[in-house]
């Protein structure tokens, strides 16, 4: 019985290896997408949602099945609540991806971002883009430091997002009303991608550790941890 669990519960784990890659690439993408009006990338960020939904379901209904029949306790129990909840957290990142490829796609040829704020949207880019492949590794190797690290440089995104709010009040905008509701739609897409990497990475602690030794309660706003 309990060889069976533990092939049921790789199963889960490479489902979920699958899936945070998925959404690794839906953020590079996404990015492209709304950083070099690539329509066919955006389409192809839209497109694969579908598939990272379908997985992080199945990762779900395997955890529910898990729980159900194998009834397990302490650290399988939770092994299985934690990944469970990380498939939740992964399917909304690729939703927020998605929905900035949908912003790149609905502007084409143009940037829905007019140009003084590109440069600030590249540094949140550039800051998701090895997010996304730290997201990997930490998950791959239930590597704890990897996981801090994300959780402590999660200040640097959320002081570029507030930029992006100075930029959109600021008196010499020259840009559409449209181009401010993108502005400050696209940076909460990103900044709230952030925040849920933190909450993955709080996860991840979870997992190894039993507790999360950083969560702190002025740190929670914003985030999906309980």
């Amino acid at each position: 019985m309990r060889v069976l669990f533990n092939e049921e519960l790789k199963a889960v784990a490479d489902d979920l290896d699958h899936l945070v890659r998925n959404v690794r690439d839906a953020i590079h993408d996404a990015g492209r997408a709304l950083l070099q009006q690539d329509l066919d990338v955006a389409q192809q960020v839209i497109d694969m949602d579908v598939e990272t939904d379908t997985l992080s379901a199945s990762v779900v209904d395997q955890c529910v099945r898990l729980l159900a029949r194998q009834n397990p306790v302490a650290t399988d129990l939770r092994v299985i609540v934690a990944t469970l909840r990380l498939a939740i957290t992964f399917e909304r990142m690729g939703d927020l991806a998605r929905h900035i490829a949908e912003a790149a796609r609905r502007t084409y040829p143009q940037s829905p971002l007019p140009a003084a704020a590109q440069p600030l949207f590249a540094k949140m880019q550039d800051f998701l883009d090895i997010t996304a492949d730290r997201l990997v590794i930490m998950l791959a190797d239930r590597d704890t430091e990897v996981a801090e690290q994300i959780i402590r440089d999660d200040d640097q995104l959320d002081n570029i997002h507030k930029q992006t709010f100075e930029l959109a009040l600021a008196e010499d905008w020259e840009g559409t009303r449209q181009q401010v509701v993108d502005i400050v739609l696209i940076g909460r897409f990103m900044e709230r991608l952030g925040d849920h990497a933190v909450s993955a990475s709080r996860r991840v602690v979870y997992i190894v550790s039993g507790f999360d030794p950083s969560k702190e309660p002025s740190r929670d706003e914003g985030t999906d941890i309980d």
